[in-house]
């Protein structure tokens, strides 16, 4: 030890040394120069060549920096890829990537969440959002990823399972999801609070793929169903049941998936949200123009215009009734109450200049399914105003992202199938004793169905 530190101390002094034999050098130097340049005869000359000699090699050291610079490499704007100073092509070209909705239940221990990270990274797998629900024996993590697309379900699955997780649901995302957990609660409960029938929607949306039942306290016939849920709701591993401001009770379902009090008291809170705005729709009205001239009113219609509505049934002939109810209708006023009711879907009506109503037409939220619905009094039909509401009955589906709409009837009601048609949509049949369905698919493209509609009006 003491030899190093002699051999470093020698090694200081002989550095010290030349440092001091240069610094007098140059001292010396700089003294001849000036002597020369003061008492000489060409020391102007020299001065200036001084000068000159000083620029030019300036001006060659900025010239060689800048060809030999050690910059990184530069981008090629004219849409090319970038290339370093070799020019050989430094970028791979755009891969090719999917998005999709994970669920997992890890550990509630540390470092659980790391493994699971670092074994998404080792699949180049980009996380872009992560929300945490917090159980009595674990926490369930749920991710939206960006995975190259070759990366399957099944291949991600395995990998979260290697590290410890469990109960792993997986399924393919789309550019709504993208929006983050807190701006899409508020979103949802914006949509509530602006109209009574979105509380199914948002709940829908809140949860995923869930089916969803309002069911009421009293059935159709006037016997009590015993459908109640205390006001604090119950949660029930896959089913959640929610205490329905008007009265019943709201019954959430999903198949596999648990519900987690996270989720459930989210769901709450949109309930009672709707329990204390109470009853609302939109007021919008559009004024239309027959091809014969007649103006008549698309407007939303809710409980309030049961009276309406009733007075309307009784104008309309038997085989106009039983094309709409598959059958006689007995006590109109029984289901009128239900299919105005927001909680069960949309309803759109028809009224002339002097006030009278002639035409609804329903979109109603049918567990995960849609159905649409139309009635037209007798003396308006042939005039368009079935297949407008339809199209605007899907409009409001395609807002509310239903995958498809149907229709019950029966296989003689030709306007309500030509108006099916008319929708320009990919349709299905199925005819069962009499009863046809047809069901029109709205599918990937349902974002462009609106304006393609209105097109056709």
């Amino acid at each position: 030890m003491s030899s190093e530190k002699h051999a470093r101390r020698r090694h200081h002094w002989r550095r010290d040394l030349v440092e001091l034999a240069a610094l007098f050098t140059a001292v010396a130097v700089a003294d001849g120069l000036a002597n020369v340049v003061a008492h000489g005869p060409d020391g102007p000359f020299l001065l200036i060549a001084s000068a000159v000699a000083l620029v030019a090699t300036a001006a060659f050291h900025t010239w060689w920096a800048r060809r030999h610079s050690h910059a990184p490499p530069v981008l090629d704007t004219g849409g090319g890829a970038a290339t370093g100073s070799d020019g050989e092509n430094t970028e791979s070209a755009p891969r090719e990537t999917a998005l999709w909705r994970m669920r997992t239940t890890v550990r509630d221990e540390p470092g659980s969440l790391a493994a699971l990270c670092t074994a998404l990274a080792g699949h180049r797998v980009d996380i872009l959002t992560l929300q945490t629900h917090p159980l009595a024996d674990g926490t369930v993590d749920e991710f939206l990823l960006r995975t190259p697309a070759e990366l399957s379900a099944a291949e991600l699955s395995r990998a979260i399972a290697a590290v410890g997780g469990s109960d792993t649901w997986i399924e393919r995302a789309d550019a709504h999801d993208l929006v983050d957990a807190p701006t899409r609660v508020l979103g949802l409960a914006t949509r509530t609070a602006l109209d009574a029938a979105e509380l199914p929607l948002a709940l829908r949306q809140l949860l995923g793929r869930c089916t969803i039942h309002s069911l009421p306290p009293v059935s159709l016939t006037g016997r009590p169903t015993g459908e109640t849920a205390p006001v604090e709701g119950v949660l029930e591993a896959t089913t959640m049941r929610l205490r329905d401001p008007n009265g019943g009770a709201i019954t959430i379902e999903r198949p596999y998936l648990p519900f987690t009090p996270a989720e459930f008291a989210r769901a709450r809170a949109l309930v009672e949200l709707d329990a204390r705005l109470g009853p609302r729709i939109p007021r919008s009205e559009d004024v239309l123009t027959l091809p014969e001239g007649n103006e008549i009113t698309v407007r939303r219609a809710d409980q309030s215009d049961i009276e309406a509505a009733k007075a309307m049934h009784e104008r309309c002939s038997e085989r106009t009734l039983s094309l709409r109810y598959h059958g006689p209708v007995a006590d109109a006023d029984r289901y009128l109450g239900h299919l105005l009711s927001p909680r069960y879907g949309r309803t759109l009506a028809v009224q002339t200049t002097s006030g009278r109503l002639v035409a609804l037409g329903h979109l109603l939220w049918d567990g995960d399914e849609t159905e649409v619905a139309l009635l037209v009094e007798d003396s308006w039909q042939r005039r368009g105003i079935g297949s407008e509401l339809l199209r605007r009955l899907v409009e409001l589906a395609v807002e509310a992202r239903c995958d498809s709409v149907y229709a019950v009837t029966q296989a003689a009601n030709t306007g309500m199938v030509a108006a099916m048609r008319g929708l320009g949509l990919p349709l299905d049949y199925q005819i069962e004793e009499g009863t046809l369905v047809v069901t029109a698919r709205l599918g990937k493209s349902a974002t462009a169905t609106p304006a393609a509609l209105r097109e056709r009006r």
